[in-house]
């Protein structure tokens, strides 16, 4: 899926890049954002976003999914940032870790939100100062299976991604890693 999703509305604020596999979900958080003033151009992979940008494309905005088919959205952070320094990213996950909260605002992204998430507080993420709040801490303490996730998230961040990397640092099997990777994350 590629191209313009949302031509905007009355008030025009800027190239929109939206990249994230799912394809009901690309199409309409395009048709929302596009209605809310934003060109949009959805995409379904790092890949695809990847060549966009080799194209010297220009994103005033983008929003991008953690795990795109995969691959890591962050890996999308810096190359966004070399084209337009001015580029305002906020990155979508559905399994929520503080690791790679801290990584993408790192790297320079805006803000990092949970789906499922209201176009809106997106809307408000791209467009507003406000300062991402990654060190707070919860009230209570973390399971022992959040924490396990949060350590393996924060493994897998080092080693840029590399299962069979990021399953010798942990001295794990890599098959074992691989369903620990696929199961949700425990809700706190």
């Amino acid at each position: 899926m590629s191209g313009t999703t949302g031509t905007g509305g009355p008030q025009h604020l800027g190239n929109l890049l939206l990249v994230d596999d799912d394809p009901v979900l690309a199409r309409v958080l395009g048709r929302a954002l596009g209605g809310r003033g934003f060109v949009v151009h959805a995409y379904a992979s790092v890949e695809d976003c990847l060549a966009l940008l080799a194209g010297q494309t220009i994103a005033d905005f983008a929003v991008l999914d953690l795990n795109i088919a995969g691959a890591s959205g962050l890996r999308l952070i810096e190359p966004l940032k070399r084209a337009n320094a001015e580029c305002e990213i906020v990155v979508l996950t559905g399994y929520a870790s503080i690791a790679t909260a801290v990584d993408a605002v790192k790297l320079g992204a805006r803000q990092y939100l949970a789906k499922p998430v209201d176009v809106d507080a997106i809307v408000k993420a791209l467009l507003e100062d406000q300062n991402p709040d990654v060190d707070s801490a919860p009230e209570e303490t973390l399971s022992v299976s959040r924490l396990e996730w949060e350590h393996i998230q924060r493994v897998l961040a080092d080693n840029a991604g590399n299962i069979s990397a990021t399953a010798r640092a942990l001295k794990m099997h890599r098959r074992t890693l691989q369903r620990k990777l696929g199961k949700r994350p425990v809700r706190e």
